[in-house]
């Protein structure tokens, strides 16, 4: 099962294919929650493919929802934080109307509402900064741990082979420390 938007693509010499944006929501290996975004001409298709790999890498997909009141969507604009003052940068974001900003070592994190992303990513685009990554996204509200060395290969299998998948446009979870599986 998945909640799903019909979005009809016209692809010219072949006539129209009707494409479906279709979000599954499941669990990986030790609670992790996950919610695969896609957009398919074939619902049944791509069901079963995502259905078999968090079957097959992980807990299992779940029913509509299951997850997802895990996540906030948010405008999520990443900067990289070069010679930028973090004091400057942070007030020029929450001015042009963003509800958070962070910093880490690198870079400034900056989330906004959804429907205010685009005003956001404009002033900030006047002022001449620019964005390693700029887009909607759904932000975990907490995240987990995975302690084993297993359960990271295990995850890290589910997210390749989901992302590969032609169908899939994005992948959203609350692993937290990812980057420390080194596989």
């Amino acid at each position: 099962t998945g909640n799903g938007v019909n979005e009809t693509v016209t692809t010219g010499a072949n006539g129209t294919v009707e494409y479906e944006s279709i979000n599954y929501e499941g669990y990986g290996v030790g609670g992790v929650a996950v919610i695969v975004e896609t957009l398919t001409d074939n619902r049944n298709r791509t069901a079963s493919d995502v259905r078999h790999l968090l079957d097959k890498f992980g807990a299992g997909m779940g029913a509509t929802g299951c997850v997802g009141w895990q996540f906030d969507q948010k405008g999520v604009l990443i900067i990289e934080k070069g010679d930028l003052d973090e004091d400057e940068t942070m007030m020029l974001a929450l001015d042009a109307g963003a509800e958070d900003f962070q910093a880490d070592e690198e870079t400034f994190e900056i989330y906004t509402a959804p429907e205010d992303f685009g005003t956001v990513r404009e002033a900030l685009e006047k002022a001449g900064l620019e964005f390693i990554e700029a887009e909607i996204e759904m932000v975990p509200q907490n995240y987990i741990t995975l302690e084993k060395e297993e359960d990271m290969a295990q995850m890290r299998k589910l997210l390749d082979n989901l992302e590969d998948n032609d169908d899939v446009q994005a992948v959203w979870h609350n692993w937290e420390n990812e980057d420390d599986y080194e596989g």
